[in-house]
C-alpha cells in the first residue's frame, strides 16, 4: 500500500472508521447497512457496466466488502482505495482468507490515481463516500478522469433534505442505532441536483439513478425511483 498526501480527507472521519475497521465484515454489526445493500449496489453495477472481464476501480472501498463482491461476480481485475488504512489491511486480510485473488488495495487518494493512471478503468465505483470529503466536486472530477472513454462510472451518496435527516440521522443513527452516532453529517449530504452539477462539469454525462428504500417491516433495501435518502446514479464519459 502506498502513502498519499492528506489533500481533501477528513482526518476526523478516517480515525472514525479506524476505529470501527475490525467490525468490516461483521454482518450484524456497524455495518450491517452496507451488507444489507450491497447486492442491490453489485446487481446494479453489473446489469449496467457487465462487470465480466473489467478492469474496476473502488473508490473509499474501505473494508472491501462491493471490492470483493465485484471480484467474485467475475471483473478481471479490481483495485480498492481508500485512505483508512486499517480498513484496508481488513480488506486485504478477508480477500487473502476467502481465495480472491483478482484484487489489490491502496492508500491513495484518487485525485492522485487519477495522475497517475487516467482512464485506465472500465468501471469507476465511489459509494458512500462524497459525504465524507471536504471537496466532494473533485473526487467526481478524478473518477471522471480514471475512467476510459467508453466506460462507467457510478456514485451512491444521500439526498439532503429533511426527510434524510429525519430517517438517517434521528432514526438511524439515534432510535434504531443501524449505524453508530455520528457516523453522518448531515450538512454535507448532497442533493441530486448538486451531484449531477458536479458530473456535468466533470464531463460525464449522468445515465440512470435509483434510490434506495428501507421497509422497517420486512427490514430489507430495495431499488425504487425516489430518490429522497439514499440514492445511486450512473454516468459515462462525454
Amino acid at each position: 500500500m502506498s502513502t498519499a498526501k492528506p489533500h481533501n480527507v477528513d482526518a476526523d472521519e478516517i480515525a472514525k472508521f479506524s476505529q470501527i475497521a475490525d467490525k468490516w465484515w461483521d454482518k450484524t454489526g456497524e455495518f450491517k447497512p452496507l451488507h444489507d445493500i450491497n447486492p442491490l449496489r453489485l446487481d446494479y453495477i453489473d446489469r449496467t457496466a457487465h462487470l465480466q472481464g473489467k478492469q474496476v476501480l473502488d473508490v473509499g472501498c474501505g473494508g472491501g466488502i462491493l471490492a470483493e463482491s465485484m471480484a467474485r461476480r467475475g471483473a478481471a481485475h479490481v483495485t480498492g482505495i481508500d485512505m483508512a488504512e486499517k480498513s484496508l489491511s481488513v480488506a486485504e486480510a478477508h480477500a487473502a482468507a476467502t481465495g480472491v485473488d483478482n484484487i489489490a488495495y491502496r492508500c491513495v487518494r484518487v485525485e492522485d490515481l487519477a495522475e497517475e493512471m487516467p482512464h485506465s478503468f472500465d468501471v469507476v465505483t465511489c459509494m458512500e463516500m462524497m459525504e465524507h470529503v471536504p471537496d466532494p466536486a473533485a473526487i467526481v472530477r478524478a473518477c471522471a478522469k480514471l475512467a476510459k472513454p467508453d466506460g462507467f462510472v457510478f456514485f451512491s451518496t444521500i439526498n439532503r433534505n429533511p426527510k434524510s435527516y429525519l430517517h438517517l440521522i434521528v432514526g438511524a443513527e439515534y432510535v434504531l442505532n443501524f449505524v453508530p452516532k455520528g457516523t453522518h453529517d448531515w450538512q454535507k449530504f448532497i442533493t441530486p441536483a448538486e451531484l449531477a452539477r458536479m458530473c456535468r462539469q466533470a464531463g460525464l454525462d449522468l445515465t440512470d439513478s435509483k434510490g434506495m428504500k428501507y421497509n422497517l417491516l420486512t427490514r430489507q433495501y430495495s431499488l425504487s425511483d425516489n430518490t429522497d435518502t439514499n440514492y445511486m446514479i450512473a454516468c459515462r464519459p462525454r
